[in-house]
């Protein structure tokens, strides 16, 4: 039976497996769980913290042996600061979450987790300096804060931030802006869109710069994190596949 833990501020766990069903509880960060059941996008596990079942968002899960899990510290605090140590961004998760002692690193797999003291700070008030402040935030629909945020949530608080007022949903803010005909004229700060096999815009992330192959975009997408933008769409870097379509791009700056 695969197993896994929890490497996000929170985890929503679903009643049904569907991003619109009621929220029955939250796995928090450090909880293991085991996998029940397994649907295309979704999975169903048992929190081992307290043997409750639900689903939980396919992208949002990372597989781990309980056996090389050090022995975690529940947090006392409020807020908790953790780092990702390979992204380098700084999260913070909540109270009663399992983290690692101060000084030491939570190793899974690819992933490294340590613990912070200091509240951090945004080194400057730029539109990447903010998206990357909310890098591993994770998904959660209809959300707008650290602790989960969508898509459209995530572009809208991001932009406001420079003062740029957006609607709430993608399709909506796709109506705002000049459009830039090709991917190749894309800059920092403009927005690309995605449709679904019905041709309906349904996700939005923020072009923050440029490889050697293409673009670099930052959207949320099971968390907060950093993709490869091509003209077909969005490519995994952790999966190895193309998980968006790209319709549009839109320059709202």
């Amino acid at each position: 039976m695969e197993t896994g833990i929890c490497s996000l501020a929170l985890i929503p766990g679903k009643k049904e497996p569907s991003d619109k069903a009621e929220m029955v509880t939250e796995l928090l960060f450090g909880e293991v769980y085991e996998v029940l059941q397994e649907e295309a996008k979704w999975l169903l596990i048992r929190n081992n913290a307290d043997l409750y079942e639900c689903w939980i968002d396919r992208k949002q899960h990372l597989s781990c042996d309980f056996s090389v899990i050090p022995n975690l510290e529940l947090s006392r605090r409020v807020f908790e600061w953790i780092k990702d140590e390979i992204s380098q961004s700084v999260f913070p998760v909540p109270l009663g979450s399992r983290i690692p002692k101060q000084g030491e690193i939570l190793e899974i797999g690819k992933h490294l987790f340590s613990r912070v003291k200091l509240d951090p700070e945004i080194a400057e008030n730029s539109i990447i300096a903010l998206a990357k402040s909310l890098l591993n935030s994770p998904y959660r629909w209809g959300g707008k804060s650290p602790m989960g945020i969508d898509c459209s949530g995530f572009v809208q608080i991001v932009m406001s931030l420079n003062n740029i007022n957006l609607p709430r949903d993608a399709y909506q803010q796709a109506e705002i802006g000049e459009m830039v005909p090709f991917i190749e004229q894309a800059q920092t700060g403009d927005l690309a869109f995605f449709d679904n096999l019905d041709g309906k815009i349904t996700h939005v992330g923020l072009i923050i710069g440029r490889n050697e192959k293409a673009m670099d975009i930052i959207h949320a997408s099971g968390k907060v994190r950093i993709d490869t933008l091509d003209h077909i769409g969005i490519y995994n870097l952790d999966t190895g596949v193309y998980t968006h379509q790209l319709r549009l791009i839109k320059r709202v700056i």
